[in-house]
């Protein structure tokens, strides 16, 4: 056993695996082959989520049946929102949603959650893609008191879940850049919440098990967050005074040795975050319909001058997301569960990939305490 430890597995190769590399040299994040942004500016988020947990871009005949399915598959069995509803008016959205998931699998046959298959856990792993948006949209919603919205499938995956947020069909150019989100935060690799799911699949425990796993692991600020905490910057930016404010905040929050979210990243380092750079393209579709939207937009561009100039750091992919979805009139509190929506399709091709070569997940760790206490001398253990 190697006594050499890696905190936090930093640069540790834990797994093979053919569903994404982030390629560092040639700034892509490569899923199944393609070029993530490639994805994102070509096709939409089901055709990602089909090559992702089938291998392959589906045909036009794969892709019809793909969308009917998951349009399907969209409405929550009854009984769910009824539980939403008696969860505390408090309840974090990631709580709300982490709840629901494994509420979820109640409604399973229990044959077919202890089924070990590759193909079972693909049926399971589409409901919970499929519901997840339904899922997100209804807690939120019954926790602040209002109605809760049927899924739209004729809406296509991105506008169902807008309609069910909103309660409005989306203007096609937003559905555009939210079906866009959707697939830049679809796979990223072994992100810690990624790793989680591959750890609980590991064990075969179910894939409601294994994404919330990965959604109580998601809902750490270091990791999940980051986008609700650049949107609420942006925020407190416009009302200190818009771009003049941009610079002193960034530069007061430095001062403190604080952090700013939507900046570095684990793997990336000090560069660019290819998704940023893609995503920064729509921001100024927003500026262009929107004065206020083209304040903010000079917000973003003065803080990621800043960043850059006084530490050296590139926006990663919350930093527009966060900005993106807070122009799109998203409540705060859903950014981060709409990353999770988004991710299980990544959450599941890994889980996939895991059980179709398995082997329990069990590192070691290097114990640095005493070996050879006692008890004291007459010690008498209490009655508890």
């Amino acid at each position: 056993m190697s006594e050499d430890v890696r905190p936090g597995l930093q640069d540790v190769v834990v797994a093979r695996t053919e569903v994404a590399t982030l390629d560092l040299e040639r700034e892509r994040i490569v899923v199944r082959g393609y070029d993530l942004l490639e994805l994102a500016r070509t096709v939409r988020y089901p055709d990602v989520a089909h090559l992702l947990l089938r291998g392959h871009l589906p045909s036009p005949e794969e892709q019809a049946a793909f969308c009917a399915r998951l349009g399907d598959l969209a409405g929550l069995p009854d009984g769910v929102v009824d539980v939403l509803r008696r969860l505390p008016a408090g309840t974090a959205p990631m709580d709300a949603l982490r709840t629901g998931i494994s509420l979820l699998a109640g409604f399973e046959d229990p044959g077919v959650l202890e089924d070990p298959s590759v193909e079972a856990a693909e049926a399971m792993l589409l409901r919970i893609l499929a519901r997840a948006p339904a899922l997100t949209a209804a807690a939120y919603r019954a926790l602040h008191g209002e109605p809760v919205l049927e899924p739209n499938p004729g809406l296509g995956f991105a506008g169902s879940f807008l309609w069910m947020i909103h309660g409005r069909p989306p203007a096609p150019e937003v559905e555009r850049v939210f079906d866009r989100i959707l697939t830049c935060y679809s796979e990223h690799e072994l992100a810690a919440s990624t790793f989680a799911a591959r750890v609980a699949s590991s064990t075969l425990a179910d894939p409601y098990a294994a994404v919330v796993a990965a959604a109580a692991t998601l809902k750490g600020p270091l990791h999940g967050g980051a986008n609700e905490e650049a949107a609420r910057m942006f925020v407190r930016i416009r009302m200190a005074g818009g771009e003049a404010a941009a610079e002193p905040y960034v530069l007061e929050r430095l001062a403190r040795g604080e952090r700013i979210a939507g900046f570095g990243h684990r793997v990336y380092m000090r560069r660019p975050d290819p998704r940023a750079v893609l995503l920064r393209e729509d921001l100024d579709g927003f500026a262009e319909r929107d004065p206020d939207a083209a304040v903010l937009v000079r917000c973003y561009d003065r803080v990621v001058e800043t960043m850059a100039r006084e530490k050296g750091l590139h926006p990663n992919a919350d930093l527009p997301i966060g900005l993106l979805l807070h122009l799109m009139g998203i409540p705060v509190g859903l950014m981060t569960p709409i990353f999770l929506c988004a991710r299980i399709a990544g959450f599941g091709a890994h889980v996939l990939e895991q059980r179709a070569d398995n082997r329990l997940i069990r590192p070691r760790a290097r114990y640095e305490g005493p070996t050879d206490l006692r008890p004291p001398e007459g010690f008498t253990p209490p009655r508890c």
